[in-house]
Parts: structure tokens; sequence; C-alpha cells
């Protein structure tokens, strides 16, 4: 009998009532890069349960890390006993009845398996696209996976979902100042894609060397990918009915159908396209996954749900679960008409922003976040950039920015890094009147 669907009988024998068993088989390779050499090779082969157990509303999730899975034995006995002694959850929901999962095809590439074992080719190939630039040096990480993970539940829900994936950030140095920074993703070994991902940091690096200060104020901001992909995480957590019912969304007033944001802007979870990481055919309840938009021509759409949310919502689960709270999958933003440089002649005044990190929200429900400009910055006057900027802080509104996008690009990128957690397709966008200030630090 396959591991699974053994643990999932010891579970219900032991005297669980409901349970979910997920076994993920993972081979990785994360090749780090420091002064544009290879600096660290780092290989795992691991082999992951997670458990979901349900005893009289009460409601346990462990895991058990390890190539052991002997392991659960001893995790089950020790939830089993102290399961009466905890109060039932106000989350409960019975587990759904499974779906078949949506075949979606064409996610593992046999070539990302010959560079999981011997990736130094290809790190040599990124150092020497950055270096085609005037910089000084990269540092960054290329890190590429094959997984097969494997869901049995007490409800007759069995299946498989396997994945390759390669997911890259380089940063770029020149001069004192100088840096860029890009990162890509994709379920195949894409060379050009890292190729495109080194020569965008490393041109960065470049045209960002002689920085100016800027007095904050109110701005016209064009976001790059990057930056707008780390405020597409936020966005997407607080449309999920976890983020909801915790206090912990700007969307705590909202309901489907209300206006958010700039009717430009389509934000859509897509766990069926084949180049993004996150696809995927059934979610970790058994629920196969549909494409769904999220907020679609400025309308909140989709609330995303696992089954206990939604019984919490009166509403049907999304296929986003997530034991604990729903996720997205892919997030993929519809595309505009402009190309980038058309985006900047529609300035007046304001900042090309490359990069960000250290997100922050002072107020949840009022979407209110701060976040530090990293890397490249320019100031753009009447549709021309004029000169590299230092580092400021964008301080507004999550919700104002969302109502304020008056531009996307046709062209889009596909991102992932580590401010960055979903597999992310999005444009360079132009939004209008956004605060920033003085960052101190």
């Amino acid at each position: 009998m396959e591991i699974y669907k053994r643990i999932l009988k010891e579970a219900l024998d032991k005297g669980f009532q409901e349970a979910i068993v997920r076994v993920l088989e993972s081979e990785r390779t994360m090749t780090k890069i420091a002064n544009s050499e290879p600096s660290v090779v780092q290989h795992w082969r691991s082999l992951d349960i997670g458990l979901y157990l349900v005893k009289d509303k009460r409601i346990f999730i462990a895991e058990v890390r390890g190539l052991d899975p002997s392991g659960t034995e001893y995790t089950l006995n020790q939830l089993f006993s102290i399961a009466d002694k905890l109060r039932e959850s106000e989350l409960y929901a019975p587990l759904p009845e499974p779906g078949k999962p949506v075949e979606i095809g064409n996610l593992v590439d046999k070539n990302i398996d010959k560079y999981i074992e011997d990736p130094s080719s290809l790190a040599e190939e990124v150092i020497n696209t950055a270096h085609e630039e005037r910089i000084d040096y990269i540092a960054g990480m290329i890190d590429l996976k094959h997984e097969k993970e494997y869901i049995a539940s007490s409800k007759g829900f069995e299946g498989m979902h396997e994945y390759t994936s390669m997911e890259s950030y380089i940063r770029a140095f020149a001069g004192e100042e100088g840096s860029g920074q890009w990162s890509t993703c994709s379920t195949k070994l894409r060379r050009d894609k890292l190729a495109e991902m080194a020569r965008i940091a490393a041109r960065y690096a470049v045209d960002s060397k002689s920085r100016v200060d800027i007095e904050p104020g109110i701005y016209d901001l064009i976001l790059s990918p990057m930056v707008f992909g780390n405020l597409l995480d936020y966005i997407s957590y607080m449309a999920s009915g976890f983020s909801i019912l915790t206090g912990m969304s700007m969307f705590i007033k909202n309901k489907p159908g209300d206006k958010v944001a700039s009717e430009k802007f389509t934000l859509i979870d897509n766990p069926h396209e084949p180049e993004l990481p996150g696809s995927r055919g059934f979610d970790l309840e058994g629920v196969p996954t549909i494409r769904k938009p999220i907020i679609e021509k400025g309308i909140l759409a989709t609330i995303l749900h696992n089954s206990k949310t939604a019984a919490k919502f009166s509403a049907s689960t999304t296929g986003n679960a997530g034991w604990i709270s729903p996720e997205p999958w892919n997030l993929i933003v519809e595309p505009g008409d402009y190309r980038l440089e058309e985006l900047i002649s529609e300035v007046k005044k304001g900042i090309l922003i490359n990069n960000n990190w250290y997100t922050r929200f002072q107020n949840y429900v009022e979407g209110e976040f701060s976040t530090i400009t990293r890397d490249a910055l320019f100031f753009i006057e009447n549709g021309e950039i004029k000169t590299a900027v230092r580092k400021i802080r964008i301080a507004d509104k999550l919700g104002n920015i969302l109502r304020n996008i008056d531009g996307l690009t046709k062209e889009r990128y596909d991102v992932k890094w580590w401010e960055i957690s979903y597999p992310t397709r999005a444009p360079y966008i132009l939004v209008r009147g956004v605060n920033t200030s003085k960052h101190t630090i």
C-alpha cells in the first residue's frame, strides 16, 4: 500500500473521524551567486508528510519532515492523546465531497531534472549575460525543483500532482549606488527568461548609477512587476475568506459586486496556466481547481474559500484550500494597451520604481501600508526620464493604489522571489497621485 494511503488508514483506525494525508516528495537544487561567482550549491531530497485530522470537531494540523515516514505513528499517537483536551474549532466544517482533478499536463520538464544534478552552466550563463552590461558584479540565486505530491482523504479522494519549477532572482551592482533587480519563474527550464532577467537587472543597475535626492510628496508612480507583484500578494491575501473573518482585510466591508479598483484592472487566479509553477488540478481538500477572477474590471468578483471559510460565508469552496487559510495558485493581471515608453510619456511628474521590500501594514482594514523602494528609481518629468533618484517610501492606502490605476503595459513578466509568494504574471502599471515619504534608515 502506498505510504499516504497507509497513513490515512492508521489515522482513521486510531479514532480520528476525518483525515487528509499529504505526502510531498521533493528534489531540489539551489545555486547561490555572490560577487558574480557561484558561491554555494545546496541539494535536498526530502519526503514531508502533512496531516489534517478531526476528532469531535477538533481540528489538528501537523507536519512530519524527513525521509523516514515511520515518524507519523508517534505524531498520530501524541495528537490523539490530547484530542479531548482541546475545544471544538469555531471554523469546523465537514470535508467537502471530492471531485475529479482537472488534467492540466505539461507541468514536468525533464531538462530541469538534468540541471538539478549540475546547475553550474546555468549560473555561468546568467553571470555572463549580466556582464554584457558595464556592471561590477551580481548576486542572486537559481532554484530548481521537482516535486510529487500525493493526497488521500477520508472522503475517498486520491490524487497525485507532479511538477517541476525554475525560480530565480538577480541583483546587479554598478558604481557606488547603481543597482537593479529582477526575477523570473516557470515550470520549464527557460534560458530565455533567465537571460532576460539578467539583462533587465544589469540595465537598471547601469542606468541608476548617478542618483540624486528627491523630496517626498505626491507623485504618479510607475510600478514594475516586481513592485506590483509584491502588492498583489497582499491583495490576494485580503481577498480570502480567512483574512476577512480574522479582520485582516481591506475587503471586510465589501461583498462580490462592489467596485474596489480601477475598471482597467483585472486580477485572475489561474491554476491551469502550465507555464506558472502554482498550477495544479486539485486543492489540499481534493476539490478541483478553477480559473476565477478575484477582481474583474475593478469589481470584486470572488472571495477565495476552502470548506471552512465557505461554511462561514454560506458559500461554496472555490478550490483554494489551504487547510487553514485559502490561497491563490497563480496570480495573473490582464494586460493593458501601453508599451513602457508610452506609459512613461503619460507622466508629467512621477517616479518609475524597480523594486521594493519591507511592506508593512499599519491598518489592514483601512489598507494603510508603507513599503521601502529598492534599487533603481527614476524621476520622470513631462513624459521623460530625467535622472536616477535615491530611495523613498511609498506610504498610502492599498485601496487608493487599486482605484488610481490609470494604465498597464502590454508586456507582462512572470516573477517570484521572497517578496512575491505566488507565481505572478504582471505588467508595469501607472498609478496616479500616490503619497510618498522620506526613507530615513
